[in-house]
């Protein structure tokens, strides 16, 4: 069956059209009877009457869903009815439950393929065959093609707006019959406007900072950002502090007010108590002086007593961006800050000393955007090595937007990877989220992204620090995997799957294919059972005999042939030293039926060199040229493929462990949790690339 032509599709959205402002008129907010068998009409789909039977009908195949959700818009939803439809999702793999995508960024082949991985598609399919009918493929995208031309005629403009399609469907001989349909409207949700994103160029390369609420003689949290802006290396001659009652603090000069500056901001940092920002906005707004403003203040909107006022200050800053040239931008409230890089300065209010942020790469290449100050201070402390470009702390989003930031970012050409953490969306924005996202994997970045509140009391902690809902996770996360998003799902995965996603950015991933070597047992077993997620599996690769032989090689050479069988995985035990760790290796990397390696590099094995200092064998160490520090920083450079090393043993090799990243090795402590977090970064880069190549045709 062929996809509608445009002049089908077109007759679908005017009948739609009609429908929806006649109950417009006639003030209802559903489609009665008629109206549906119309609508239904226009879909190929029969309304009830012509089903086989009664009984027939209450069983259903299938139900279709587009509905308008909060955070994304439409969304075109497909699952299993009946006793099937209402089990447990939990109970279900990822994926197999309901297929799920955003309308914007879909098409009926798509949503097909995901669709195919469910419970109700393999249903639909085994009835076909016990009919005798062919698999109903075809007819299934000329359905989605026009359910998704239906939804996609939807316009802001709209007085009437589809608000949810539900249809349970059956498929007989070829044709779709609907045992049950509903099809309810809605007045369109009020839209802000669009935020002047140009400007976030301002807020990360300001010429001209200035400081609102620095104590002239206490350490608040204004002094502490003004000794971190000094600190990090912003000159003081480019600052200026907006304080009536000193002429300078640290040697930053002072103005009385803003209307005194005697030049624009292209930043400016509030710091004030929380009630004094509503009429200070006002002033920021009127004075024409700033491009882009920096809300530290908590509290704003993010307690009963405070959600009113700081939704009527969101109103006044949304109806500034109406203004010559946008008004201004607002990052916050309730922000840590930003630390930018290329701008030279940091604005946290966490003292330096504090959280050191020593550079660890010659170029810093990523961005971390979060909800939460705390989730970016953290994951730095606990893992210099992301080693960002750019932090910037969200806070309630007042102003700017995951959305926004994302949009920026994803043109941004220096920057290949960027990790993000969400509490909530904001009205809309999980939308112009998604379709960031999606731009930015087909300009080649990779986003990493992880959403707190996915149960119950989680959400319920995200509504008490942000003012903002959670929304479901299954959508979330079928949303962000349809637009190239990496999802992780906790914390420690994101930490993972950040890093590795730096680390790796640049290895070629060719397919699913694994090679895992060790030199201990249970290690070398650990990273095989480690190979499935809930939607993607890696298999271990089959050596060609060429490697085989360069293997048994190796072994002879080092006097291990008689103790190990070469095979994937191997364990080539404790004897071996940190050559044959890395020869075996490359061995395995040279192989064509091996796509990425997995090495566990036994610092406990006495003949690997993985102590500071051997006092059983003075020189013995990681100093030494033969090491691993030394040899596996080439190896991992000169190879296509990623290589992940195992460093699986305490404090006593934090050493070895940090020579080896600061050298730009993707090294992880933990055998399993290395391997899981490259099959799912080996997922996500291949469902990347599957995208890129789309669209390119």
């Amino acid at each position: 069956m062929p996809i509608p032509s445009p002049q089908e599709s077109g007759a679908v959205c005017s009948v739609a059209a009609t429908l929806f402002q006649q109950a417009a008129s006639a003030s209802r907010a559903s489609l009665g009877r008629s109206e549906l068998e119309t609508l239904l009409g226009a879909l190929d789909i029969a309304l009830s009457g012509e089903v086989e039977s009664a009984a027939a009908a209450s069983s259903g195949e299938l139900r279709l869903s587009l509905h308008n959700s909060r955070e994304f818009g439409l969304v075109l939803s497909a699952s299993a009815v009946g006793l099937d439809g209402a089990l447990d999702a939990s109970l279900f793999r990822k994926g197999r439950a309901a297929a799920q995508v955003l309308v914007a960024l879909s098409s009926g082949a798509e949503f097909l393929q995901r669709f195919q991985r469910t419970l109700a598609y393999q249903k639909l399919l085994l009835r076909a065959q016990q009919r005798g009918e062919e698999a109903p493929d075809a007819q299934l995208v000329f359905l989605f093609d026009r359910l998704l031309a239906l939804a996609a005629q939807q316009s802001e403009n709209d007085a009437c707006k589809l608000q949810s399609l539900d249809l349970t469907l059956m498929l007989r001989q070829g044709e779709f019959f609907a045992s049950d349909a509903s099809c309810t409207l809605s007045a369109p949700a009020p839209q802000r406007l669009a935020r002047p994103i140009t400007k976030i160029d301002k807020l990360l390369h300001p010429a001209r900072i200035g400081l609102i609420g620095v104590s002239g003689s206490g350490m608040n949290f204004g002094r502490i950002i003004l000794r971190n802006l000094v600190g990090s290396g912003y000159p003081k001659t480019q600052l200026t502090i907006i304080r009536p009652d000193d002429t300078e603090i640290d040697g930053v000069p002072c103005v009385a007010s803003l209307a005194a500056l005697p030049h624009k901001l292209d930043l400016l940092i509030v710091a004030v108590a929380a009630d004094a920002v509503y009429g200070l906005v006002d002033e920021i707004i009127a004075s024409g002086n700033v491009e882009s403003v920096m809300l530290i203040p908590g509290s704003l909107g993010e307690t009963k007593k405070s959600r009113e006022p700081a939704a009527a200050l969101a109103a006044r800053i949304n109806a500034a961006h109406s203004l010559p040239g946008g008004g201004p931008i607002f990052l916050g409230a309730n922000c840590l800050g930003v630390v930018s890089h290329p701008g030279h300065y940091d604005s946290w209010f966490i003292p330096l000393e504090r959280l050191p942020k020593p550079q660890k790469k010659p170029e810093r290449n990523s961005v971390m955007l979060s909800q939460s100050g705390a989730f970016m201070i953290t994951r730095l402390s606990q893992n210099p090595w992301l080693d960002p470009r750019y932090m910037l702390a969200l806070g309630n989003q007042t102003d700017l937007t995951h959305g926004d930031l994302l949009t920026y970012f994803a043109e941004r050409r220096e920057i290949e990877t960027i990790g993000i953490y969400i509490e909530g969306f904001k009205d809309g924005d999980g939308q112009l989220f998604a379709q960031a996202v999606r731009r930015a994997v087909l300009s080649g970045k990779q986003v990493v992204v992880y959403k707190a509140g996915k149960t119950v009391p989680g959400a319920a902690g995200v509504m008490g620090h942000t003012a903002s809902i959670a929304g479901e996770a299954a959508l979330f996360d079928a949303v962000l995997r349809q637009a190239g998003a990496i999802v992780a799902e906790d914390i420690n995965s994101f930490d993972d799957l950040f890093y590795i996603a730096g680390a790796l950015h640049h290895k070629r991933i060719g397919g699913n294919r694994l090679g895992a070597i060790s030199g201990a047992g249970f290690e070398a077993v650990s990273m095989a059972d480690a190979i499935d997620s809930d939607s993607f599996s890696m298999q271990m690769g089959e050596l060609q005999d060429a490697t085989v032989k360069r293997v048994e090689e190796i072994l002879l050479a080092k006097k291990l042939a008689a103790l190990v069988e070469v095979r994937n995985p191997i364990d080539i035990n404790p004897g071996a030293d940190d050559e044959a760790h890395l020869q075996i290796t490359q061995a395995f990397l040279s192989d064509p039926g091996i796509d990425a390696v997995v090495v566990g590099l036994d610092p406990t094995a006495p003949s690997v060199r993985a102590l500071v200092e051997s006092k059983l064998r003075p020189g013995y160490d990681i100093s030494d040229a033969s090491s691993t520090v030394h040899l596996m920083p080439v190896l991992a450079a000169q190879n296509d493929k990623p290589v992940l090393g195992i460093v699986d043993g305490g404090r006593l090799y934090d050493a070895m462990c940090a020579g080896l990243m600061d050298r730009g090795v993707c090294v992880f402590r933990n055998c399993a949790r290395g391997t899981r977090a490259l099959v799912q970064y080996i997922e996500a880069r291949l469902a990347a690339d599957a995208i890129r190549a789309a669209d390119r045709n």
